[in-house]
């Protein structure tokens, strides 16, 4: 509760479906799979909003779209989705990931970026175990670090969602920090938004 949950549902093909889920609060983050048919995996995030989508699949910027989430902001109770079949086509099923903040454990978020170092606070005491990063406002893929492999002072290695290959280990793109981490400019374009999840 109030840090992940799953949902699993069969689309109608109306605009406007509700779907209910048990994360306890709002998801701030959506991830959406039709599992009967090959379509991209769409993105719900609170700071590209209800009237836009990413996909997982792809490092593309933000698109304009309201007929994957309907233009409603998902609540405590439910989500809502348009009638776009990769999220609500009739007789489609789908499985949704849902992601919220939950102090101390989980942090979605996002930040603008300045041309420098930026810290990025989560709230943490210990710093985090998981970052992933991905350009709302620009193209930048799914970039995924841990500390499994290394979020150290120095160079990170980083995997893809959207992407088959290694994980490339030459690029010093975050530092750690106790309160969240840290984002270096090699990876940021002055001006941009970025949407992250870290847990810590």
């Amino acid at each position: 509760p109030n840090y992940f949950d799953v949902v699993a549902y069969t689309g109608n093909g109306t605009a406007g479906r509700t779907v209910s889920h048990n994360l306890g609060v709002a998801p701030e983050m959506m991830w959406v799979k039709r599992r009967d048919a090959a379509v991209s995996w769409p993105v719900f995030h609170t700071a590209t909003g209800s009237s836009k989508r990413l996909f997982i699949n792809s490092s593309n910027a933000e698109d304009a779209n309201t007929t994957t989430w309907n233009a409603v902001d998902p609540t405590a109770s439910n989500f809502t989705v348009g009638n776009y079949t990769g999220v609500n086509a009739s007789g489609g099923t789908y499985i949704a990931y849902l992601f919220a903040s939950l102090d101390g454990v989980s942090k979605v978020g996002s930040f603008t970026g300045t041309g420098s170092s930026q810290t990025i606070d989560c709230g943490f005491s210990s710093g985090a175990r998981f970052v992933l990063i991905k350009g709302a406002d620009v193209a930048l893929g799914w970039v995924v670090f841990d500390v499994e492999r290394g979020i150290v002072t120095g160079n990170d290695p980083f995997l893809q969602l959207q992407s088959t290959a290694a994980e490339n280990t030459g690029n010093d793109h975050i530092d750690p920090h106790s309160s969240g981490f840290i984002v270096n400019p090699s990876m940021i374009v002055s001006g941009s938004t970025y949407i992250f999840y870290a847990i810590a």
